[in-house]
């Protein structure tokens, strides 16, 4: 178990499928948090307790990652499959409408679920939402290196020897600790701990087939496409120092009228909630307090907000 997390791993079937999940605490808001590609649920690890003192708070692994099934069919790796798999969890095991909150895909994830099944979705929280700036809308826009250069890459590592030795060179401790050392504004958060339980998942049989299918997904919706679609409201928190999804271009995302807060972190990056846990689990529990006085669709533009150390 990984430190941090008071709560087993539970599991629910979904579809055939066994799905991981994480669940502690009781009253207050439900919550649900999703991960990031190549997460799962342990990366929760330090908020999940935290958030779990005051509300219900279910951490999920997506179909695909951490431990739940890794089915080989690359059709399933989709956003809406993901959102589908958050509504059915939702009705059965939480049984009320929830805050979703995500990081990286795992708020392309909320955002689908609330566009889709916008009746279970009380708030959506987002966490440095992945702009998908591969996606073949970009590229058409882009320069020439991005027409071609992004789509012949993504063929040649769907060939699966080659997918499989740029798998095996990734998913290694040394690598894949340069590769959060990169993502992440402050460093001494790349902990042992945290490469070991990345890691773990990727050594289970199904976890290339996952990775080569997502990395060829060069279609699905935009973060641009569902926010006018989304009637609750909806929280925005980004680490000013992401390298891989820019908050020049995150910013944006707040003109959109279901927007309530965009909230700037200095010195974080891509997990800012695993970055510096304490500031992200009082900005969450702040949204929540927000949720639970929510009586309508949709809301008005707070505004925005810089973090000089603390809330």
């Amino acid at each position: 178990m990984a430190q941090g997390v008071g709560a087993p791993k539970l599991q629910w079937r979904w579809q055939g499928h066994a799905i991981a999940y994480r669940q502690q605490g009781e009253g207050g808001v439900p919550l649900v948090l999703i991960h990031g590609f190549g997460a799962h649920s342990d990366h929760w690890r330090h908020n999940l307790p935290v958030l779990a003192q005051q509300h219900r708070v279910y951490a999920l692994d997506l179909l695909g990652f951490g431990h739940s099934d890794k089915p080989r069919d690359p059709e399933l790796y989709r956003f809406e499959t993901w959102a589908a798999l958050v509504h059915d969890f939702v009705r059965e095991q939480v049984g009320e409408p929830v805050v979703v909150i995500g990081n990286s895909i795992g708020a392309v994830v909320a955002l689908q679920v609330a566009v889709s099944y916008g009746e279970l979705v009380r708030g959506v929280g987002i966490l440095n939402c992945s702009l998908r700036l591969m996606h073949e809308r970009y590229r058409a826009q882009g320069s020439l290196v991005q027409r071609w250069g992004t789509p012949l890459l993504q063929r040649l590592l769907g060939w699966r020897p080659l997918g499989w030795l740029f798998f095996a060179q990734v998913a290694r401790p040394r690598a894949l600790r340069r590769i959060l050392q990169q993502a992440y504004g402050r460093r001494e958060a790349v902990t042992e701990e945290l490469v070991q339980l990345l890691l773990e998942p990727a050594r289970l049989p199904g976890a290339v087939d996952v990775f080569l299918a997502f990395i060829q997904y060069s279609q699905g919706p935009l973060p641009q496409d569902l926010l006018p679609q989304t009637a609750c409201p909806v929280w925005i928190a980004w680490g000013a120092q992401d390298p891989w999804e820019p908050i020049a271009l995150g910013r944006q995302l707040a003109d959109y009228p279901c927007v309530r807060q965009f909230v700037a972190l200095p010195g974080l990056g891509h997990c800012p909630h695993d970055e510096d846990p304490q500031r992200v689990n009082e900005l969450i529990l702040g949204w929540l307090a927000e949720v639970g006085n929510f009586q309508g669709k949709g809301g008005d533009v707070i505004g925005t907000v810089e973090l000089n150390g603390a809330l």
